[in-house]
C-alpha cells in the first residue's frame, strides 16, 4: 500500500520575496494543468464529468474558487520549500 512520504519542510522559511513568487508559481501551475487538460480534449463545463470531458476549473487562476486556488498555492510554497530544504538557492537576477 502506497504511503506518501514528504520531505518535511516544516522548518523552512521564506523571505517575503520567495512568498510573493508562491503566487505567480500557483498560477503558473494552473495554467500549466489547463493547457494539459485542453489537449487531452477537455472544455469548460458547469459541473465535472469524466465520460464529456469537462470541468469548472477551467477558468483563468483569478476565476478559480479560494479552494482550488489555495491546492496551487500550497504545491508552489512546497517547491520552493523543498528547494531550500535540499540546499538550493533561489535568486532573481
Amino acid at each position: 500500500m502506497y504511503k506518501p512520504k514528504p520531505i518535511d519542510t516544516t522548518d523552512v522559511n521564506l523571505p517575503d520575496d520567495l512568498l510573493t513568487l508562491t503566487e505567480k508559481i500557483a498560477e503558473n501551475v494552473h495554467d500549466v494543468w489547463a493547457v494539459g487538460r485542453i489537449s487531452e480534449g477537455w472544455t469548460y463545463g458547469s459541473e465535472k464529468n469524466p465520460d464529456k470531458k469537462t470541468t469548472p476549473l477551467l477558468v483563468p487562476y483569478g476565476e478559480l474558487p479560494e479552494s482550488e486556488k489555495e491546492y496551487d498555492r500550497n504545491t508552489a510554497l512546497e517547491t520552493l520549500k523543498l528547494i531550500i530544504k535540499l540546499g538550493y538557492r533561489i535568486e532573481k537576477v
